[in-house]
């Protein structure tokens, strides 16, 4: 079994994965920022898995890393590296890539 791999990204950066192409639901994310508003604190980790290509894709976590990225950009969170994929990711959408 592999250690647990912990990194701290910037949200903008993770690639989304081609289920949420279109990124976050927005009615989940307008609950959260009512919720939680631009805090990370307490927020559970986002789960990733690393492309060959070394890029990191969300598995878990397309609401809270969106909500981090829209409301304190420059923000780093915590992301857990769950696996490595035997293909590259780098093509797909980032988070930044869906917002202004």
């Amino acid at each position: 079994m592999n250690p647990r791999l912990f990194l701290d990204v910037d949200p903008r950066t993770l690639h989304l994965p081609p289920s949420r192409s279109a990124g976050a639901d927005a009615w989940k994310l307008q609950r959260q920022i009512a919720r939680f508003g631009a805090s990370t604190n307490g927020m559970p980790f986002l789960e990733v898995s690393r492309g060959i290509d070394g890029e990191l894709m969300i598995n878990n976590g397309v609401t809270r890393a969106t909500r981090a990225a829209k409301l304190a950009p420059g923000t780093i969170v915590r992301v857990e590296v769950i696996d490595n994929l035997p293909i590259a990711v780098g093509h797909f959408k980032k988070i930044g890539d869906e917002l202004p």
